[in-house]
């Protein structure tokens, strides 16, 4: 895989890769952007957020599992000081869906976590993941 970033103006960029779709990067105001993109560490935990979905929605597909929502929200404490960097990360899962099986959702987390998705195999290695599965 290949990413790159190009420079537009500012703190302004615009991110590619070979997929070929554009995503903007940009930076706050504080330290003289225009608020108009992404944040590169926000990137990340979106990518480990899209990662880990990715996986769980299709093993639970396999299992047949009525699913009528899904959303993973991923909460990331950074450090202090600079360089800031995740100290903590947590996964939430939250699904609903017609007779939902507790045990096939947190089966298909543990399978994306030790398994499938190479997000959450290079980040735990950074910082400690907690996982938690929510149902309504």
């Amino acid at each position: 895989m290949d990413a790159k970033v190009v420079w537009k103006e500012r703190m302004s960029f615009v991110g590619t890769s070979d997929s070929g779709f554009k995503v903007p990067l940009g930076a706050s105001p504080r330290v003289g952007g225009d608020d108009d993109g992404f944040r590169p560490l926000e990137l990340l935990a979106i990518g480990l957020a899209g990662c880990t979905a990715m996986d769980v929605i299709s093993i639970l597909r396999k299992k047949q599992q009525k699913v009528n929502s899904f959303e993973v929200k991923v909460y990331a404490e950074l450090s202090d000081e600079h360089p800031k960097v995740f100290t903590h990360l947590a996964i939430e899962y939250v699904i609903s869906g017609k007779d939902i099986s507790r045990a096939a959702v947190e089966r298909a987390v543990e399978l994306s976590a030790n398994k499938y998705c190479p997000a959450q195999a290079m980040l735990k290695h950074v910082a400690p993941m907690e996982m938690k599965v929510t149902i309504l």
